[in-house]
């Protein structure tokens, strides 16, 4: 089976998982997106605490011009601390690696972009050795990618799903427009009887699926190294039981364990794992 990394929510969240699960994703402060757990870049020291965890750390954003020093810094730090790679969306990150002597390998992650295994394995012969699979793409896909690909594959399976990333903060225009005040971390997005979580920060605006992902019934049919449990707004008693039924699942017992994680929320669904993904325009009458 896959080796089980979570992206959690907090520090003492990550305390309470470490002998659960095999790794860890975080983020970096003002330089990641779509991570609900980031650090300072002073506080590195806090990875000393998981020196026997997969660490994948997230530089994902895009970087302007006078960011780049700031970045090369950054990657000649993390070198200091037992890390199994960074994610990365600006391909201007691969090229300062590439120039450099680090000890930690790469993760593309350019979350809508990474689905098909050609791309995969050109980037691979840049030097980059693994990949973060789209969402956005199916079961059946997935796998043909595994076998096709050089790289080593993480795949989302549970949690919110990231869908949309502006720098723009729209949130935070919103509320000044309106001159109104709101100091929440997660607001909402309401759209055709559906709440959708948004999140404003220093680095702008990003917005997570409606429902949740249950794929642990596609699980026990890949063949990948690492899946993703995500925690993103989900009560970590409830988290840590999905845990569990993650490293418990086998082809016999799937199909009761999907119904056990269904119970426990109240929106959850298999995202496109099942399902191609189609946009069509519509009509306004």
């Amino acid at each position: 089976m896959s080796k089980i990394l979570v992206a959690p929510s907090s520090i003492s969240e990550m305390k309470k998982l470490k002998n659960l699960i095999d790794g860890f994703i975080i983020g970096i402060d003002n330089f990641c997106v779509n991570v609900s757990m980031c650090i300072n870049v002073n506080d590195l020291s806090i990875l000393n605490c998981f020196k026997n965890k997969d660490i994948f750390v997230c530089v994902n954003k895009n970087i302007h011009n006078n960011e780049l020093d700031d970045i090369k810094d950054l990657l000649i730090k993390l070198n200091q601390y037992n890390i199994k790679g960074v994610l990365y969306y600006d391909v201007g990150i691969l090229n300062i690696y590439n120039s450099l002597d680090l000890n930690y390998d790469l993760v593309w992650a350019q979350e809508h972009l990474t689905t098909n295994y050609s791309t995969i394995n050109y980037w691979y012969d840049f030097n980059v050795k693994y990949t973060y699979i789209s969402s956005d793409i199916t079961e059946e896909e997935i796998n043909i990618i595994s076998k096709k690909s050089k790289s080593k594959l993480i795949v989302n399976m549970f949690g919110y799903l990231p869908m949309f990333v502006s720098e723009r903060h729209i949130v935070k225009n919103y509320l000044d427009y309106f001159n109104l005040e709101d100091t929440s971390k997660v607001n909402y997005i309401k759209k055709e009887g559906k709440l959708y979580p948004i999140i404003d920060n220093s680095v702008g605006t990003y917005v997570y699926s409606n429902n949740i992902l249950n794929g642990i019934k596609t699980y026990v049919n890949l063949d990948v190294d690492y899946i993703v449990l995500n925690s993103f707004g989900i009560n970590v008693k409830l988290f840590m039981e999905v845990i569990k039924l993650f490293k418990s699942v086998n082809k016999q017992n799937f199909n009761e364990f999907e119904k056990k994680i269904n119970s426990m929320f109240f929106n959850v669904d298999t995202g496109f794992l099942n399902t191609k993904t189609i946009y069509k325009v519509k009509k306004h009458e």
